[in-house]
C-alpha cells in the first residue's frame, strides 16, 4: 500500500482547543478489495473523535478513502491503517472508528479500532 495515502489527509485548526466535544463523521460507501479473492469489499465506516488542535478536512478525508477503492486489504488492516492515519495527521485526543462491511456469503463483520492520548 502505497505510504502517500496519508499525504492525502488535510487539516484546520481547531478553535476550540481547550473544549472536548466529539465529531462524528460517517462514510457510508467505503470500498476496498479482497487481498485472497479479489473481490469488492463494501462497508460504512463511522470515525469519532475529539480533536485537539487539528480537525480533519471533509473532502481530503473522502479522497483519502477512494485511494482504498482498488486496494487488495483485509478488513482489520484498512480499519487500523486508517485508524493509524488519522492518529498521525490529527494527533487527537481520542478516535473511534467503527468499520461495518457488508455480507459476503452470509458473513458480516465489524472491527472496531481505538485510540486514547495519556494525559
Amino acid at each position: 500500500m502505497a505510504d502517500s495515502f496519508r499525504d492525502t489527509l488535510e487539516t484546520f485548526e481547531n478553535e476550540f482547543p481547550d473544549r472536548d466535544y466529539d465529531i462524528e463523521i460517517i462514510c457510508p460507501e467505503f470500498t476496498s478489495v479482497c487481498p485472497k479473492t479479489g473481490q469488492p469489499d463494501f462497508g460504512a465506516l463511522t470515525i469519532t473523535y475529539t480533536p485537539e488542535r487539528k480537525c480533519v478536512e471533509l473532502k481530503s478525508l473522502k479522497t483519502y478513502l477512494q485511494h482504498f477503492r482498488n486496494e487488495g486489504i483485509f478488513y482489520e488492516n484498512a480499519t487500523n491503517r486508517i485508524l493509524d492515519d488519522l492518529v498521525a495527521v490529527l494527533q487527537p485526543r481520542r478516535i473511534t472508528l467503527l468499520a461495518k462491511f457488508s455480507a459476503r456469503g452470509g458473513i458480516s463483520t465489524n472491527v472496531t479500532a481505538k485510540y486514547t492520548t495519556i494525559r
